[in-house]
């Protein structure tokens, strides 16, 4: 059973709706959603938000937060999945902001990819180090790692 089905099936046990929040992942998650039958009954929207200014004026991330953490953290992954929530319908959302590749700095390299999960009164966030997998490979761990966070929060 693929990730998404598995996510499909609990949300539905729960009555969960899930929103996601995506930045370098570009819609990933959401496409592996609603490439399950049925996923309309569970998923709610998505939101891609690949600039700054994006993710300040569909998710409320603070400009501050911003110039202070950088949109590759776990301040503004927090940010990301709390808009999520509160700007759509969903009881669950998963946020997602990294630097996919090529590329990087020694400060923030390829492959550190900023989770953020919120139930609207609950946020986790989280940072994982992928590594100089190449931007596909990136974006395809962090799209199933999104999932899988999803699938943890429900269980």
């Amino acid at each position: 059973m693929t990730l998404a089905l598995t996510l499909l099936n609990l949300a539905k046990e729960r009555g969960a709706i899930i929103a996601t929040a995506e930045s370098c992942t570009g819609g990933m998650v959401s496409a592996a959603i609603t490439d399950i039958a049925g996923s309309s009954a569970i998923f709610d929207r998505g939101f891609v938000t690949y600039t700054n200014d994006a993710k300040i004026e569909m998710l409320g991330v603070t400009r501050h937060s911003l110039d202070e953490f950088g949109a590759v953290s776990e301040q503004v992954a927090g940010e990301m999945a709390s808009g999520a929530v509160q700007q759509s319908r969903a009881t669950v959302a998963v946020s997602i902001t990294g630097i996919a590749g090529p590329g990087g700095s020694d400060f923030k390299p390829e492959g550190r990819v900023c989770f953020g999960i919120s139930t609207g009164n609950q946020v986790r966030t989280e940072t994982k180090e992928f590594g100089p997998l190449g931007r596909d490979n990136v974006r395809k761990a962090a799209r199933d790692y999104a999932l899988t966070l999803l699938i943890q929060q429900l269980s």
